[in-house]
């Protein structure tokens, strides 16, 4: 049960993960796109960086996935 439920969990994690990046580059939603800039032209500051919300939002609903597998997996084997 634990390898399985670890492969299900871990899946859904890649897969919502990709799903809100892809979703966030394809419509240009900043707050999902895998890729930020900031430039200052007056100051000469340049940063790049990457949105960590679509990560905290795959590590969720692994989370709830793998409660709802393991107490459906409770039931049924009761």
């Amino acid at each position: 049960m634990k390898v399985k439920s670890f492969i299900i969990t871990t899946g859904l994690f890649v897969v919502t993960t990709a799903f809100l990046y892809l979703i966030g580059n394809m419509f240009t939603i900043p707050v999902l796109m895998f890729h930020y800039e900031y430039t200052d032209s007056a100051n000469g500051f340049f940063t790049t960086t990457g949105s960590v919300v679509p990560l905290i939002i795959g590590l969720v609903i692994s989370f709830i996935a793998e409660k709802l597998y393991i107490y459906k997996y409770r039931q049924k084997h009761e």
